[in-house]
């Protein structure tokens, strides 16, 4: 079970154009700190400090052989944060279907489905 922490720290590593392109880098397999810094305009260190809050977000993991540090992704963080997301997405897609059959209804002429919302006016 993740805890909201644990959401924490992964939506705000995820918040970071740079961060997402490592992850997305990592999808394809695992890499070296220098092979996943080639594409940015950043010093190693800089890299660095992306890697680690990726890794304290549990989105990846660092192996260091000698001074060379092996990254690859580490999938089960992401399991969990998809699993909240699917809790939302059911209360959306339950939202749109009632908003495709009220639309349903107003294209059929439903003499009901055409009541303005029950709101106050204040002057």
């Amino acid at each position: 079970m993740t805890t909201d922490s644990q959401l924490d720290a992964v939506f705000s590593a995820l918040a970071d154009p740079t961060r997402r392109a490592i992850l997305d880098r990592l999808s394809t397999g695992p890499g070296t700190v220098t092979e996943l810094a080639a594409p940015f305009d950043m010093s190693l260190p800089a890299v660095s400090k992306h890697l680690k809050v990726l890794e304290r977000a549990g989105l990846i993991r660092r192996d260091v052989k000698g001074r060379i540090h092996h990254c690859r992704l580490e999938a089960t963080r992401m399991k969990d944060v998809a699993e909240w997301i699917d809790h939302y997405r059911a209360f959306w897609q339950s939202q749109f279907a009632s908003l495709e059959l009220y639309l349903e209804r107003e294209r059929a002429g439903d003499p009901g489905s055409s009541d303005p919302p029950n709101r106050k006016e204040t002057l």
